[in-house]
This record gives structure tokens, C-alpha cells and sequence, in this order.
């Protein structure tokens, strides 16, 4: 280990080696990797440093909202890194450490700012963007669209010299908990590809690693080590091992039948927000599916958006009646085999005139899925915006899926199938699973 700042510091082998390719000539910087490996702690202490190092300039760290980044980084990593890393300047700042809570920004003694701001608050955003930046941090990186990444990048820009007179190069990072390989972030910093307009890009100015939580074991209990290590086969790819998803054999839908777009649909003639609803919100209870779908005049079919969560059913059916009004709707879905009437019931009481339909599910997930999947292939089907949850889903559901052995029920699925039999019923009727019949061998006698 190398002792850093004092002695009570020390980064792990994994976090040096982050800090080393940090310091490399490369400007952007991918980290990905399981649940608590400690990537944010050590891109947080990069920035602190640089921000220390060069006085007067200005740093920004990202998340999708505002108050997720306020909680993550400004009331819990960025006071650990300065208490741990600076115990000199954490205790001369004082516990608000220079924090300015209109602007939502740390101040350095030298001068120096270091930016919180979410994705999510368009009038905060283009305030934050209204500045240049030394350092750009996007954390949780999944959860952030391709075009919100874009557009910040263009204010990494400041141009500022160091305590020794050098120039600061400019730094972008990310880091996530890996989702597939379809993300951006995969597309840039692995394939060296922008996935909007399949642009190459050099590939020394994006480097990329992985750290795991088993790389931070001396900073984790090993109970919590054991649970991820335990977790079923999807989220233990992800969390544990910090594994890139690709296409699985045997799935029924494949990455090459989505098709993506970040313009808004128009001529829409019909949309429709589907529910696949759970009856309770406790620990392993399933997911809300909430998927809001369209069709235009030359009968193409867009995923709006996904609301999908846990949810109480108060809290599905306002989501849900939020997701009416704002894409203008025309009417609600909602699957009830397992709520009955409590689902209608539940809608109602949010409000009693709301155009409602209800769907049983008579033939199993596989059947179903078949006609909407054989849609996606034709291309007949496109995603607008981020649904990166939903396609993971899509593209890990074979035609042998137990709910049992991969530890979920795939809610969001159910409410796109949903969503698409509703828009597509003479297509879905016509487009009839395949079934292959055993082989009858004659006797030859």
C-alpha cells in the first residue's frame, strides 16, 4: 500500500492504480466495476487533489439528480476524503467545508470550487453550464443519457495553471456499475465508438479499468462481501463481479433488434401507459412494471419512457396517472391477475374518470412476448431516450426464463408486452409463436 496524506490513510492497491491511470496523459477516464470498490472515493480524492494543486479552478461531479449527489458525494464522500486525505484543510474549513448552498458548490481555501449537480433540473444544469470546468466527474454514469454527457462536456474547458506554474489538463471521468454493452459508456471507452453517428475515437484519449469490492475488502464487512457473492446470477454479474452484459443465448429479444433515438417521436396517434403491478413494496417483493409506449401514422412503435420501481400501489397508480398526463395518453393498461379488482380500485382513487383498461394474462410470459419480440425484429419498435433497465431485460429473457432461479420477475417486460398488444392487436394476432413438434420416426417393420 502507499501511504497517502496521513497516517491513518492509505489507498488500496486497486484505488493507486486508478490514481496512476488518472495522472496518465489520457483526458477521459472510465472505471466501472461492483457495488462499493471504492471508485468514487478515489475519483472524489482526484479531484480534491487537483482542485488543491491548481488554485482558483473550478470542478464539477454529476449524478442523474440533484438530490442523489447532494447525499452520495456532498454529505458522505466528498467530508470522508477531505477528513481522511486533508485532515489539515477538513479542520480549518470546519465541518460545512466552504459549502455554498445556494450555488451548490465546495470552496478551497486557495480558491478553488468543486460543482454538486444533478442531470434532472434543467434551470440548475444550464446555471452549473454556464461555467468552465478543470474536472468533470459523471458518478453512477448509468443512470446518465448519452446526449446529458455530451452536452456537459463541452464546458470542460478551463484553462488554469498549477502551484508550479504548469497548465492543468483537462480530466473527465466516469464510473458506473455496469449495465450491457450497448451503454455509452462501454461504446466509448471499450469499442472507441460514439454510438451516435458510430464515430471511432482515439483510443489513447480513453482508458478505461475495473475495480470490484473484493479489491476494497479491507474497507468492507465480509458479510456484505458474502451477500453480494450470493446474489442471483444477474445482479451478481453486475454488483459482484462487474461484469458488461451482452446478448444471452436462447434470449428472444438480441441488442441488434433495438433500435435507438434521441429525437423525440411526433405524429403520434395513440400512446398508451401499460402497468404490470406488484400488490407490495417490502424487501423481495417484485417490481412495478410502468411503461409508457406509442404508435405514429406509418404504424412505428416507440418505448416512450419506464417508470418502473418499487412502489406502494399508491405510489404505481399516481406514477403511473403522472405519466398519462405528461405524454398526453390515451389510455391506461394495467395487467390484474394478481390485484383484481384492488387494481382498478387503486387507479380510481386517483382518479375516478381515468380512461382504464384491464388485460389478463391467460398464456404464459413466453408466449406472449414472442409476437412483440417478432415486432423488434422487423425494426417495428424504436426506444427514445435511455431505457438501458428495460433492455437489459429484454435481452437477458430466454425461452426457458424461471423466475425462481434468476431471482426476478421481469416487470418491466411484462408491461411493454402489454403496452405493444394493446397497439398492435391485429399484428400481435397474426404473428403466432412457433411451435416444434416432436419427430415421429416410422417403423421400418
Amino acid at each position: 500500500m502507499t501511504l497517502i496524506g496521513h497516517k491513518e490513510f492509505r489507498l488500496t492497491e486497486k484505488q493507486c492504480e486508478l490514481r496512476n491511470l488518472c495522472s496518465s496523459a489520457a483526458e477521459n477516464i472510465l472505471c466501472w466495476g461492483g457495488s462499493r470498490s471504492g471508485k468514487t472515493f478515489e475519483f472524489v480524492y482526484n479531484i480534491i487533489t487537483r482542485a488543491l494543486k491548481a488554485p482558483n479552478s473550478r470542478h464539477v461531479i454529476f449524478r442523474k439528480t440533484g438530490v442523489s449527489v447532494k447525499q452520495a458525494i456532498g454529505l458522505d464522500t466528498y467530508p470522508e476524503v477531505m477528513r481522511l486525505a486533508y485532515p489539515q484543510v477538513y479542520e480549518a474549513q470546519g465541518a460545512k467545508l466552504g459549502w455554498n448552498d445556494k450555488h451548490g458548490y465546495f470552496k478551497l481555501p486557495n480558491g478553488s470550487e468543486v460543482w454538486l449537480s444533478g442531470l434532472d433540473d434543467k434551470e440548475r444544469v444550464d446555471k452549473v453550464l454556464g461555467k468552465e470546468y478543470a474536472t468533470m466527474y459523471f458518478n453512477e454514469a448509468s443512470e446518465i443519457p448519452l446526449a446529458s454527457f455530451d452536452v456537459a462536456l463541452t464546458r470542460l474547458a478551463q484553462t488554469i495553471k498549477d502551484v508550479n506554474g504548469n497548465w492543468l489538463n483537462l480530466k473527465c471521468y466516469v464510473d458506473l456499475n455496469p449495465t450491457t454493452k450497448s451503454h455509452w459508456s462501454y461504446r466509448i471507452f471499450v469499442d472507441h465508438v460514439h454510438p451516435d453517428g458510430e464515430m471511432l475515437l482515439d483510443g489513447a484519449k480513453y482508458v478505461c479499468m475495473r475495480v470490484n469490492p473484493i479489491d476494497n475488502k479491507e474497507n468492507l464487512h465480509q458479510s456484505y462481501l458474502d451477500r453480494l457473492a450470493n446474489m442471483p446470477e444477474r445482479q451478481r454479474k453486475r454488483f459482484w463481479l462487474g461484469d458488461f452484459t451482452g446478448d444471452v443465448e436462447n434470449a428472444l429479444w438480441r441488442r441488434s433488434y433495438i433500435i435507438k433515438t434521441q429525437k423525440e417521436p411526433t405524429d403520434l396517434v395513440r400512446i398508451v401507459v401499460a402497468i404490470d403491478p406488484a400488490t407490495t413494496n417490502e424487501v423481495g417483493s417484485d417490481e412495478t412494471g410502468i411503461i409508457v409506449a406509442g404508435i405514429d401514422k406509418d404504424g412505428m412503435g416507440y418505448v416512450l419512457e419506464d417508470g418502473s420501481g418499487k412502489y406502494r400501489p399508491e405510489e404505481w397508480a399516481a406514477r403511473a396517472i403522472s405519466l398519462y398526463d405528461a405524454w398526453d395518453a390515451d389510455r391506461i393498461i394495467a395487467e390484474v391477475n394478481q390485484g383484481g379488482d384492488m387494481v382498478e380500485a387503486v387507479i380510481r382513487a386517483q382518479r375516478a374518470n381515468i380512461p382504464y383498461s384491464k388485460v389478463h394474462a391467460t398464456r404464459g410470459k413466453v408466449i406472449r412476448a414472442e409476437p412483440i419480440a417478432a415486432l423488434y425484429e422487423r425494426h417495428k419498435i424504436k426506444h427514445y431516450g435511455d431505457l438501458s433497465a428495460l433492455e437489459d431485460e429484454l435481452c437477458t429473457f430466454t425461452i426457458d426464463f424461471d423466475r425462481k432461479s434468476q431471482g426476478y420477475s421481469p416487470d418491466r417486460l411484462d408491461a411493454l408486452v402489454w403496452a405493444f398488444t394493446e397497439l398492435f392487436p391485429s399484428i400481435v394476432n397474426r404473428i403466432k409463436p412457433v411451435i416444434i413438434k416432436p419427430v415421429q420416426v416410422r417403423s421400418s417393420w
